[in-house]
């Protein structure tokens, strides 16, 4: 018998905001006009926006209404100590300190842990994270397991962290080198990969024999749970609350992007369970943020971020229903024989742009090229994830070159239906048929880093 209850969305709609089809002509001269950048694109232009997760949520009438009581005082607002409690509730870190989201959390953490010549291990890179690693005078390794860099190749765990990599790492450079280890769960850059719960584990013992510190980036940490709950053995009887408890039991602090798992459209924090750590935080986030009871949040939006945080952790069906949209849309690319990443991840479908477009070298962009054309095809916005968000390499000033070229096809929360999925679908089975036609671009505009959000480009 058929689980009614698996069809349909666990929502109802109660407002619309109406969306409007350009022209293919219309299309064509906007990507031209923004460089052949989907990031440069007028949301006007767009159809189907699924350029990100990050802010672009619906948020419920539990939230909206949350948003009624906000305490606008400029020190103790009484929202900030709401957020606390349900951080604390949910993740168990002793501390919290808000920030604008994630990349201040990023910005306040580097500063503090990392000194000149450190060495900071991840499983993979995300832009931002590294960036402010670097900036702080930290080089990053990568200590993902392979199976990670392999777009093909099924494993219901391609985030896990390979210890053989890490330990390598310490003998290299000397444990009191290395100030702590980045552990996304799930992992953006490949897929939206998730970590087992038996790996955060297993880097939780290394790490604290050697005194490294484990942090978390949370982004997304409910689809992670999520996954823990559907794949591992001896969670699928447990809540994504009491899973995510536990995860963060193995963590020494986290970084939290609340525009992603906390259904909001700005916010983040900075937990922790070190004292001294924060101390130093809060004296930072003042300097950077904002004062250290509202971290360059209104107290409206800390009450959005709090009740939608709780919402996620205490109602199952939310993240399950979030995780399987993401199925259906992958599974729809997989029907057609369009090469995605396997499995399919928590927050987006990524598109093998080396396989897509076989002709292309990486230096001639090609999942710039295909966000592009995919654009053009459908009006559907989506967003690299190559060779030009991994940026240059800032010793030799080389492009890095990433095993990975894909395009990510990121499903806000709530904000689609699966009628908007079968059109995506379409849209690039048109493209495909006419893969073979489609040129290399070249890059005619680069910023100094985080050069994907702005670089322009031209047709070869």
């Amino acid at each position: 018998m058929v689980d009614l209850s698996q069809m349909a969305e666990p929502f109802k709609i109660k407002m619309v905001e109406p969306i409007k089809i350009r022209t293919r002509a219309e299309r064509e001269k906007a990507i031209a006009e923004a460089g052949y950048n989907t990031f440069l694109l007028k949301s006007e232009d767009v159809w189907i926006d699924l350029l990100t997760d990050s802010g672009t949520a619906a948020m419920s009438d539990y939230q909206w209404a949350g948003m009624m009581l906000g305490d606008e005082a400029y020190a103790g607002s009484k929202n900030f100590y709401f957020l606390c409690d349900v951080v604390k509730d949910i993740m168990g870190y002793k501390y919290l300190v808000p920030t604008h989201q994630g990349r201040g959390a990023e910005h306040i953490l580097s500063r503090y842990y990392i000194r000149e010549g450190d060495h900071v291990p991840g499983n993979m890179y995300f832009t931002t994270t590294r960036l402010h690693q670097e900036m702080a005078g930290a080089t990053f390794h990568d200590v993902i397991i392979d199976e990670a860099h392999n777009p093909s190749k099924e494993h219901p765990f391609k985030g896990n962290v390979d210890i053989a990599k890490l330990e390598k790492l310490v003998s290299e450079v000397g444990e009191d080198k290395i100030p702590y280890i980045t552990v996304g769960a799930p992992v953006n850059m490949a897929g939206g990969q998730p970590v087992s719960m038996a790996n955060m584990k297993e880097v939780a013992g290394f790490c604290r024999k050697r005194n490294i510190k484990v942090v978390l980036d949370a982004a997304r940490v409910l689809e992670n749970c999520y996954f823990i709950q559907q794949r591992e053995d001896g969670y699928k009887d447990k809540n994504i609350k009491e899973i995510c408890q536990e995860l963060c039991s193995y963590t020494d602090a986290c970084t939290m992007s609340a525009k992603k798992d906390a259904y909001v459209n700005i916010g983040g924090w900075l937990a922790m369970n070190d004292e001294d750590f924060f101390i130093e935080a809060k004296k930072q986030v003042v300097v950077y943020e904002g004062l250290h009871t509202y971290g360059g949040m209104a107290g409206r939006d800390m009450e959005a971020v709090a009740r939608g945080f709780k919402e996620a952790t205490e109602n199952d069906e939310i993240v399950s229903w979030r995780v399987r949209q993401v199925e259906y849309l992958g599974n729809g690319l997989m029907q057609a024989d369009i090469p995605i990443v396997r499995p399919v991840g928590g927050h987006a479908v990524f598109v093998d742009a080396k396989a897509f477009f076989p002709n292309l070298p990486q230096d001639q962009f090609p999942a710039q090229q295909l966000a592009a054309q995919i654009y053009i095809e459908s009006g559907v916005r989506t967003m690299e994830r190559g060779i030009v968000s991994a940026g240059r390499d800032p010793a030799t000033g080389e492009h890095r070159i990433p095993k990975l070229e894909l395009v990510r096809i990121t499903i806000p929360r709530r904000v689609y239906t699966n009628s908007h999925m079968d059109v995506v679908v379409e849209g690039i089975k048109n493209l495909w048929k006419r893969r073979n036609d489609v040129k290399g671009l070249k890059m005619v505009f680069e910023p100094e880093s985080l050069r994907f959000f702005q670089a322009r480009f031209e047709q070869m």
